[in-house]
């Protein structure tokens, strides 16, 4: 007999498993294949070029028709932090709370989705229901494009996608794009009192840093939209190293820099004057990027998931999700998910057994919409 896994269950399993960005998920994905094939859920495993990382995608009911995509990572980010109270991979209650490393963002979601299969899988569903994990969402939605590429043979187009990241269970309409670059100066080492003999990469680096910090100040002025905080697009130098020691002229130099835009402008557009700042000895690397997300209030897609989660939709939010590769690829999306996206990427990160148990309440109702 197919075992069945209440919410919290289901989330103690997945939190246990130590999928942090950039690692492995195997052992994960090994789980949800034994489950899913305990209830007979047809799916498929999709490697990513990495060798070690997997993308899964299930479909319970008639994979010939439009349906609906359930999609979550199943990566975390690292919790190396000090300030846990506990084992950041093993799932603890206090007060309520459910805590641990993934909790909110975004294994919550994936465990009331996964939690509700056996439900599903009795209705009798006029549209399938189809269920997407990815992985390396958190290093710049690296592993979803893998599994959009294949979709097309895997069923038909999806009539429309909810991505479950922390919404408070209000859908979101739209959300920032994202592009990242790194700017990696090559220079040549020598005593700092001899600069004729050397190649600062540090002083490289200066043009690029310097086009960045204007076209952050010139993007203020530019294309805006209010549903935002910020209302433009931005740009920052998120991080930068280089040098040994002060009487060292550097030889190697680095600068990560990172775009978010609104709908409309192209954050790889926001980052070209910088890249064309980039001298002959400056390489240019692009990290990753995602498009910004953008569905009309009217869409059918946004009616539906309000009725379903008993909220009004939500204009935008600042951060960034997999639901704008959904969109592009012809799909539209929508963002609402358990939790708060100010408890991500910290430690004592929690869900509440409430939120869990609204999760999943609210994929059971689309499941019961679409039954016949």
């Amino acid at each position: 007999m197919a075992y069945t896994y209440a919410p919290e269950e289901m989330l103690a399993r997945l939190v246990a498993f130590e999928t942090v960005v950039g690692h492995s998920n195997a052992e994960l994905i090994d789980f949800v294949k034994g489950y899913l094939s305990d209830h007979g859920v047809a799916f498929h495993v999709l490697p990513g070029p990495e060798g070690d990382r997997f993308n899964l995608f299930a479909t319970i009911g008639d994979p010939a028709r439009p349906g609906y995509v359930l999609s979550g990572h199943v990566d975390v980010v690292p919790a190396g932090e000090p300030d846990w109270l506990g084992d950041p991979f093993a799932l603890r209650e206090a007060g309520g709370k459910l805590i641990g490393r993934g909790a909110c963002d975004m294994k919550g979601f994936d465990a009331a989705v996964l939690a509700a299969v056996p439900e599903l899988c009795a209705m009798d569903l006029s549209q399938p229901l189809h269920i997407a994990l990815s992985y390396d969402e958190e290093a710049g939605c690296k592993g979803v494009p893998h599994l959009l590429a294949a979709l097309p043979e895997l069923c038909a187009r999806p009539a429309g996608c909810i991505v479950g990241e922390p919404t408070g269970l209000t859908p979101v309409l739209a959300h920032k794009g994202k592009a990242a670059v790194r700017f990696s100066a090559h220079g040549r080492s020598g005593h700092s009192s001899r600069p004729d003999l050397g190649s600062n990469a540090i002083h490289a680096l200066v043009p690029v840093l310097a086009a960045a910090c204007t076209q952050a100040e010139n993007l203020q002025s530019g294309p805006q939209d209010d549903r935002f905080q910020p209302s433009w697009s931005s740009l920052q130098i998120g991080t930068i190293a280089g040098g040994q020691a002060i009487n060292i002229i550097p030889e190697q130099a680095e600068a990560r820099i990172e775009a978010r835009a609104i709908d409309g402008v192209a954050p790889q557009d926001v980052l070209a004057p910088v890249i064309a700042a980039a001298g002959e000895d400056v390489s240019v690397e692009w990290l990753s990027s995602y498009p910004a997300l953008a569905l009309d209030r009217g869409h059918p897609l946004a009616e539906m998931v309000e009725a379903v989660s008993g909220r009004e939709a939500l204009g935008a939010v600042s951060f960034g999700t997999e639901a704008g590769l959904f969109q592009a690829a012809g799909i539209p999306s929508i963002i609402c998910g358990p939790g708060d996206i100010a408890r991500a990427h910290r430690p004592e990160e929690y869900l509440t057994r409430d939120e869990l148990r609204g999760a999943f309440d609210m994929v059971v109702r689309l499941g019961r919409r679409l039954a016949v």
